[in-house]
């Protein structure tokens, strides 16, 4: 028979870490499922400054935070396994995920399976992530301090993030393929008051680049009207050798193998209440994956611990 697990652990982000690190020290048989490399969104951070506790006088990437978190996490026995999951079965007594390599069951699951940034969909953005792209405001808005930056997007998040980054670049520009803004009218009152934040109309980005080769920061991008159909060669100035590119045009969660059993809103958020329950007895959902007001790894991980001490406490009044 296959071993039947206290807890199953879907994703290795800061949330599925943190939870898998408390289920150790709680001796929970755990095991954790990765798809891929530990960290989620994190992982293609190259610096980190907002992590409470972390050393100011040694630079933090994304992928040195998680790898010590991955190291604290196998200090404590949680048994590891690569897989893509396919298919899950959620209710009853015992879950089932069912993956490539095998299937898996465990009397408690923690959906920890992220979000990711809706792409800004231009030619070369993949090989910018990280270097002069970005999708977080808060994570990145210190690197592009007096610098130019520019934001892609027209809603809450876009205007909000945009108005947050002139407290620390010289001047912001606002692309939106739209005449108009579609974020709350009051937000937009704000930001039209703001004398570092300027729009760019009717327009989109279409592919984005570099003048010192593959390994050089983003520093150049091509713009189309998308009315006219006229396109602009935007050039990084050059005394700064490059500027910043922010998308927020919305994220995506990771949710889609669980419709039909989690509730989920009405963008795909799984629904939990305070301490992480979702309606299904002993599934739980812990960091970007689920509905919240605010996405950074300081939250994931408090989820993922919340998580875990609720399945905890699920098993031990288990007859």
């Amino acid at each position: 028979m296959e071993k039947i697990y206290d807890l199953i652990i879907l994703g290795a982000g800061p949330a599925g870490l943190s939870a898998g690190l408390y289920a150790g020290r709680a001796r929970l048989s755990t095991l954790i499922i990765e798809k891929g490399q530990d960290g989620g969104q994190i992982a293609i951070t190259n610096e980190i400054e907002n992590y409470p506790g972390q050393r100011v006088d040694v630079e933090e990437s994304g992928p040195s935070l998680i790898a010590r978190m991955t190291e604290q996490v196998k200090k404590f026995g949680a048994d590891r396994v690569s897989d893509v999951i396919k298919s899950v079965e959620l209710n009853g007594d015992v879950k089932t995920l069912v993956g490539n390599k095998g299937t898996y069951q465990a009397k408690t699951v923690i959906l920890a399976t992220g979000a990711f940034p809706r792409p800004i969909g231009c030619e070369n953005e993949g090989r910018f992530v990280g270097k002069g792209i970005s999708f977080c405001a808060t994570c990145d808005a210190n690197f592009f301090e007096d610098f130019e930056v520019f934001v892609v997007g027209g809603g809450d998040s876009a205007v909000e993030e945009a108005m947050y980054l002139t407290k620390f670049a010289r001047k912001v520009t606002i692309i939106h393929r739209r005449d108009e803004l579609r974020a709350a009218k009051s937000i937009q009152e704000k930001a039209f008051k703001n004398e570092k934040l300027h729009f760019m109309w009717d327009t989109v980005v279409e592919s984005v680049g570099s003048t010192d080769g593959d390994d050089g920061m983003l520093n150049t991008m091509v713009v189309k009207n998308v009315k006219t159909g006229e396109t602009t060669t935007i050039n990084a100035d050059e005394e700064d050798g490059l500027f910043g590119l922010f998308g927020f045009i919305g994220l995506l969660p990771k949710s889609d193998l669980f419709k039909g059993q989690v509730e989920m809103d009405d963008r795909g958020y799984i629904i939990t209440d305070q301490d992480m329950h979702t309606n299904i007895p002993g599934v739980y959902a812990a960091g970007d994956v689920r509905v919240k007001s605010f996405r950074q790894v300081v939250t994931a991980a408090a989820d993922g611990a919340i998580a875990e001490k609720q399945a905890e406490h699920y098993i031990a009044n288990l007859k």
